[in-house]
């Protein structure tokens, strides 16, 4: 019994030795004096990262942040060091666990040291509760993180009330995460892989509305300045990189070069819808900037410097367009806001040819945290950011927000599990469809510091059937028969046509650099403004659901061209690749007027046929001595007496119009062929097996064309 009692009291005693706090005294390791030295020396350097910033519980919100977080990174190693000498430092593992917690890949590695300091000293550190509750949290641990934040609390003499509310909002975004990880969202998240994400960091990957396009940012050894390093984070410069997709696979990205890329950070904000234009980020003189760059056939224009209405003295982070580049949405934390950083609208001045003055887009969107990087959908109606506010998970997450018909936004609605995670959750983007999205993440398939993943947004469980009503191009003239490059899908999908092509001339089928018009025909009102790419004659237009468009191709010394889209407001998102070709004013040269407009079985013309003629009176103004045939087509329905009649009678609706605005009669000739020249014969609609393609058939005959008879 003896002998037990006392084999009892060794282990006993060992075990209290073993978790005695053990100082760094060189008395305790006299046999060990060589490798004390080096531990001690490790552990001095260590301390004086360490201490350069002391610790204050905001860890986040805090000014000193950055510099805490780049020197707890390099502290660690060396006391890391340390600590394999002794483990049994209470203090030692204290300050390990701190900065494990800003390291980048191993933040969970901080419990065990913190456990381990407390296990070794439990008065340690005042806030050591705290940070075991911000390691918990990290390790998604959220009853754990809930418990240690509020024995912290308990625990407080301050009465502090930001550090109350702190340690509240933790608590709240752990109880938060526990909801959204118990029902995540049906999506697949993966690496984009290569040849786009590397052994150097890539995030901030910014694309065009078909994703056809995407810019990044990237620290690599092929950056502008990668013949040094950014001393603050021991890494290569920023610098902005671009792929395209051809033929369904992205090319090896290619560095912006020096157009673009600076010997200092450059970094992607947003690109336009069509991909014709980008904002970058610059930091020159330690406040942030933002900076606008025009796609001029294959070149990037050289950085401009974006207006007083945007850029201020003080920080601007991030932007975005609207579909039709006459909003920005940008980020700045200038003081008149409700937080640190806020989200600011301007809209285009057309009269002075500038971005008008910001405005908050107000406190549905904003909060007393940062918000940041903001991206304006193609659909007109969804804004999606980063926040650190209203109910995150930790740190930032990603929030959308619906514009309402009143023009107000709609509460912010976190886009949940495992799309955020307790991280950081920023540069998110979304393609057209709202199918698609991508972001830049730490994952355990990483090939580097962080990569660009893909999220692919599953839908409900059981999609419902589309209903055959859900016509996207509902065209009251011709209806387009090109190629379908993405099919309807029927998930939470944007409301959307993505129309694209390459306008190239009728006759050498050479590319063409045109403007393109988009008009709202119902409200008679220009929506915007394109141009096709001065090389490659491709353009992109993004068609929100809702509205009756006319989109008006011009080059001068070609007739125009004119395109009708009536997309309802239930037409699902859809890709249509539409290559227009120009004529050249010259004899025999056909047009169809897509946007004349007849009330039913009547010559009578409408209000939104008035545009189209008003285009065709400035063409023959601007052209003086061309003469020409006005024509109008039946479909074969109907007798021939009959519409040949009704066709006549249009026709003179138009050439009357014409008269009225200033045209001579003599240089108009009015013929109405009814149904003898249809494009589509009944022989070949018979063979058609659904009756929507029967109706377009018959569409497509029904039309109104000019000829040039004389020049």
């Amino acid at each position: 019994m003896k002998k037990y009692i006392y084999l009892f009291t060794i282990l006993f005693l060992a075990s209290l030795v073993q978790a005695q706090n053990v100082p760094f005294d060189k008395k305790l390791f006299k046999e060990r004096k060589d490798e004390f030295k080096k531990a001690k020396q490790n552990l001095d350097m260590g301390d004086d990262i360490f201490n350069l910033y002391p610790p204050n519980f905001m860890e986040i919100n805090e000014p000193d942040f950055i510099n805490r977080k780049i020197s707890y990174r390099e502290a660690l190693p060396l006391l890391f060091k340390a600590n394999k000498f002794n483990p049994n430092n209470a203090e030692l593992n204290y300050k390990i666990g701190r900065c494990y917690l800003m390291n980048i890949v191993y933040k969970d590695e901080s419990i065990k040291h913190l456990l381990q300091a407390q296990k070794l000293n439990p008065g340690v550190a005042h806030d050591i509760q705290y940070h075991l509750g911000i390691g918990y949290h990290i390790a998604m641990k959220f009853d754990k993180a809930i418990a240690a934040f509020k024995i912290y609390k308990q625990s407080l003499v301050s009465k502090n009330p930001i550090e109350h509310d702190d340690i509240d909002k933790r608590i709240r975004e752990c109880e938060t995460a526990k909801s959204l990880v118990a029902n995540p969202e049906r999506v697949f998240i993966d690496n984009f892989g290569r040849p786009v994400n590397g052994k150097y960091p890539e995030y901030g990957a910014i694309i065009s509305a078909d994703e056809s396009v995407m810019m990044f940012t990237s620290r690599r050894n092929t950056s502008t300045g990668a013949e040094r390093q950014d001393p603050g984070m021991n890494d290569y410069y920023e610098d902005i990189y671009i792929t395209t997709k051809e033929k369904g696979n992205w090319t090896p990205p290619k560095n912006m070069g020096s157009q673009i890329n600076t010997e200092m950070h450059d970094a992607t904000t947003a690109i336009s819808p069509d991909g014709q234009r980008m904002i970058i980020y610059r930091d020159t003189k330690g406040d942030g900037n933002l900076y606008e760059c025009v796609l001029t056939g294959s070149t990037w224009s050289k950085p401009v410097k974006m207006n007083k209405n945007i850029n201020t003295k003080h920080h601007e982070s991030s932007a975005s367009y609207s579909s039709d580049g006459s909003v920005l949405y940008f980020v700045s934390n200038k003081p008149d806001g409700y937080g640190a950083h806020d989200i600011y609208v301007t809209h285009w001045d057309e009269e002075n040819s500038e971005w008008g003055e910001s405005q908050n887009v107000g406190p549905t969107l904003n909060t007393e945290h940062d918000e940041e990087a903001v991206f304006f959908h193609p659909d007109g109606k969804t804004l999606y950011f980063s926040s650190r506010g209203h109910k995150t998970m930790g740190n930032y997450d990603v929030f959308k927000s619906t514009l309402k018909e009143d023009d107000t936004w709609g509460i912010p609605e976190n886009m949940g599990y495992p799309i955020n995670t307790v991280d950081d959750d920023v540069f998110f983007v979304i393609n057209g469809s709202g199918r698609r999205g991508y972001y830049s993440s730490f994952r355990d398939d990483g090939q580097g510091e962080k990569d660009i993943y893909q999220i692919t947004f599953l839908g409900p469980e059981k999609p419902f059937q589309l209903s055959s009503e859900d016509n996207l191009l509902a065209s009251v003239t011709q209806p387009l028969k090109d190629k379908v490059v993405e099919k309807k899908i029927n998930t939470s999908s944007k409301r959307i046509t993505i129309l694209k092509g390459i306008i190239t001339d009728c006759k050498t089928s050479e590319p063409v650099h045109a403007s393109l018009e988009l008009i709202d025909i119902d409200d008679n009102k220009t929506l915007a403004t394109f141009e096709s790419n001065a090389t490659t004659g491709k353009y992109l237009v993004s068609l929100p659901s809702g509205k009756n468009y006319a989109l008006i191709v011009r080059k001068e010394s070609y007739l125009f061209h004119s395109e009708n889209f009536n997309i309802s407001d239930s037409a699902a998102y859809e890709e249509v690749e539409k290559d227009i070709c120009l004529k050249k004013i010259e004899v025999g040269s056909v047009i169809v007027l897509k946007n004349i407009f007849y009330d039913y079985n009547k010559a009578s013309l409408r209000d939104a046929s008035k545009n189209e003629l008003d285009r065709l009176i400035k063409l023959l103004n601007e052209n003086p001595t061309i003469k020409i045939e006005l024509s109008a087509h039946t479909d074969s329905r109907g007798s021939n007496s009959y519409n040949q009649k009704l066709s006549q009678r249009r026709a003179q609706s138009c050439v009357d119009y014409l008269i009225v605005g200033g045209i001579a009669t003599g240089r108009l000739v009015t013929k109405g062929y009814g149904e003898t020249q249809l494009i589509r014969t009944d022989a070949e609609i018979a063979k058609l097996t659904f009756q929507e393609e029967k109706e377009d058939a018959h569409q497509e005959n029904r039309r109104t064309e000019f000829k040039i008879i004389e020049k």
